[in-house]
């Protein structure tokens, strides 16, 4: 798949639910959600673009944080959504989703041209 360039406003406007949604489907710490997100296909996501919106996240009650001994250095903090982060993810989707059906309406190609 072709890499293609992407407005950094769109991908900070999703972040939050792209996080909600990965960590949703299993928690886990800072690192590696940067490299699920990678291998979802935002191959040039930085560490530093994830953190402040996981600080956000737990700040706000979309998600907790508990910290687990790891076997090969400090402790890591692992999230999970709340049920507020649950909701905020279901509400993010759809409004993406409607986002995307007018983007999709507004470039479809007329056929009576």
């Amino acid at each position: 798949m072709d890499e293609i360039t992407r407005d950094p406003q769109l991908l900070k406007g999703i972040l939050p639910t792209l996080i909600l949604a990965a960590l949703g489907r299993q928690e886990t710490y800072g690192y590696e959600l940067v490299t699920r997100l990678r291998d979802a296909g935002l191959a040039d996501i930085a560490p530093g673009t994830v953190y402040p919106v996981l600080t956000r996240l737990e700040r706000d009650g979309s998600l907790e944080a508990h910290l687990v001994a790891s076997p090969s250095g400090p402790a890591r903090k692992y999230y999970r959504p709340t049920a507020a982060g649950l909701t905020r993810l279901a509400d993010g989707t759809s409004a993406w989703n409607a986002l995307a059906d007018i983007v999709q309406t507004m470039t479809a190609t007329d056929p009576t041209t």
